[in-house]
């Protein structure tokens, strides 16, 4: 994750310090507030997995409270192509106000409709924007994930610190109203020392601590009830958790469920493989992601041979080829996504990637492809500098399919052994008109463009 330029020390209005008891006094005030929501379709959601994500969002996008509205503009054709979730950024009101992308939380509360932290609304839009968002891509039966950055906060007064031997800026009165914070809340404090890890020099939250706890995910309007059971998000992407051990976000998702992936930026597949575990969710596949860009920014193919997390538990990998973060593949970038979107895994696209910089019309394919012929276990069958063959081999209605990856300067071909016999194959990305028909030994020679990918399935 990156951090907009922040400064501790400015905005320092003083607030009513609201007390644990005060807190859990309000509880069954809170539980029957006004807070508007509207009405969510009862329309089904495409189960998560069974298309692919959009990560709706990248760094810097443009400031002014338009993004929201931007997003569900989009969500009916993504819909279309084939997209099953959304990605956000984080919703809430951070330190940096309407200049933040979210990752330097202040008010979890906040969706933008408090006076605070410079601003009504966040760099995104308004709260009534974002439910309207959340209802439309509900509509169009899209599940919406959120970025949930725990880790850390920011923006809080500066109070005295006996535990840290200073002062800190760690205690928090947002103007929602819910979960105060102050030096109890972080480390270090007077029971914990540190966790993880720390980022950025933010004050770091302690996760043992019972009071913390219960405001992330214990009591009935806690963050993580309130964000699904308030503003209807279907599922988490949990930022830097690194910086805490597995069983935090494990407690979040038994107390609410849903989706749930984290970015655990790592491309030891061991460390992937055993936080996954730990955690019990997905995480991205960021050994996947340093694999593919030694393969296409080196030239070098073989290095797809190498051990990834889709390759030790598919269910448990989200493969990207791009993120807000990130973004080292540059050469030969679409042949990147047509190897996540013909293998294994739950491929994630960049906004940016689809929007912007990539042709659409490719990228529409090849989620047609994921959704419609990819499925099965995963065969290699030829890997050298220049050439990439990989077998899917069908299931659960899907025929499965061979993609073929060239990236030298002219055509490829190679004899290759399917699992069809005796069936006449076509190439779905149109990149040859060659229609070959399997041998009885269910043998046939496919080809690839020249820095390009083909796709061969039953015709």
């Amino acid at each position: 994750m990156k951090i907009s330029k922040f400064f501790y020390g400015f905005l320092a209005t003083t607030f009513l310090f609201i007390s644990c008891s005060k807190d859990e006094a309000l509880d069954a005030v809170e539980a029957d507030s006004a807070d508007f929501q509207e009405t969510v379709s009862s329309k089904a959601l495409k189960p998560i997995g069974s298309g692919v994500m959009m990560q709706a969002f990248y760094w810097d996008v443009p400031a002014g409270g338009t993004w929201w509205n931007v997003v569900k503009s989009k969500v009916d054709d993504w819909s279309d192509a084939g997209v099953d979730a959304i990605w956000l950024p984080p919703v809430s009101k951070a330190q940096n106000g309407a200049f933040s992308m979210g990752y330097d939380p202040f008010d979890y509360y906040d969706f933008g409709e408090y006076n605070q932290m410079g601003s009504v609304e966040t760099r995104f839009g308004s709260r009534s924007e974002l439910e309207s968002l959340i209802n439309t891509a509900h509509n169009n039966s899209l599940s919406v994930i959120a970025d949930i950055v725990i880790n850390h906060n920011s923006g809080g007064d500066l109070e005295q610190n006996e535990f840290a031997g200073k002062d800190t800026y760690t205690e928090f009165n947002p103007l929602s109203g819910k979960f105060n914070r102050t030096k109890y809340d972080f480390h270090p404090n007077d029971q914990y020392y540190s966790d993880s890890g720390i980022f950025g020099g933010f004050p770091d939250l302690s996760h043992s601590k019972p009071y913390v706890q219960d405001w992330l995910w214990g009591r009935s309007n806690s963050v993580a009830k309130y964000y699904k059971n308030t503003m209807g998000f279907d599922g988490w992407r949990f930022d830097y958790v690194k910086g805490f051990e597995p069983w935090v976000v494990r407690e979040w998702k038994n107390n609410v469920g849903g989706f749930s992936v984290g970015e655990y930026w790592d491309g030891n597949v061991n460390t992937l493989d055993w936080w996954t575990t730990e955690a019990q969710m997905s995480a991205f596949d960021f050994a996947c992601y340093y694999k593919m860009r030694d393969a296409f920014m080196g030239n070098n193919l073989n290095a797809l041979s190498g051990d990834m997390l889709w390759k030790r538990n598919a269910s448990r990998a989200v493969t990207f080829v791009a993120n807000h973060d990130t973004d080292e593949i540059i050469n030969n970038k679409i042949l990147a996504y047509a190897y996540i979107l013909t293998h294994e895994g739950y491929p994630a696209l960049f906004y940016r990637d689809y929007e912007d910089w990539l042709d659409k019309n490719k990228l529409n394919n090849l989620i047609w492809i994921h959704n419609n012929l990819a499925a099965g276990s995963t065969t290699n069958l030829w890997t050298d500098n220049d050439e990439y063959i990989a077998k899917r081999n069908g299931g659960a209605g899907k025929n499965g399919l061979i993609v073929y990856i060239n990236n030298s300067n002219s055509w490829k071909e190679r004899w290759v052994e399917t699992n069809w016999s005796n069936r006449r194959i076509k190439d779905y990305t149109g990149s040859s008109s060659w229609e070959p028909v399997t041998q009885g030994g269910r043998w046939v020679k496919i080809q690839a463009p020249p820095k390009g990918y083909a796709v061969w399935s039953l015709k």
